[in-house]
């Protein structure tokens, strides 16, 4: 499986099938940090992440909706003091699809942007 942080999301105008359990099961295995979890009907993949301060909570929300622009596909963000949570699925499926792993990911290397990946 090519590493998800290096693919790119593929536009997705709906008509197309939500991800299946297998294959979800599959591509978590590249961002064990991420649960999924439904809401609604609708599965996604969430995040928190912990961090000092809400300032640097702000800059990682500013840098995830930066590459949310670029690959034009877009998270729920829930920010407060040293937390920041990232949702991703795909409204125009309602549910999930490889993009939101992707998406996941690039998130993890945002994250650490030093470390490996």
């Amino acid at each position: 499986m090519a590493d998800l942080a290096n693919k790119k999301c593929v536009p997705c105008e709906g008509g197309v099938a939500p991800a299946s359990d297998e294959e979800i099961a599959e591509l978590r295995q590249q961002v064990p940090d991420w649960k999924v979890v439904e809401r609604d009907g609708v599965k996604r993949v969430e995040r928190k992440f912990l961090l000092p301060d809400f300032a640097s909570a702000l800059e990682l929300a500013n840098r995830v909706g930066e590459a949310a622009e670029e690959q034009g596909h877009h998270p729920l963000l829930c920010l407060t003091w040293g937390e920041l949570t990232v949702t991703w699925w795909t409204h125009a499926i309602g549910g999930l699809h490889e993009n939101d792993f992707i998406m996941a990911a690039r998130t993890d290397r945002l994250e650490r942007p030093e470390g490996p990946g």
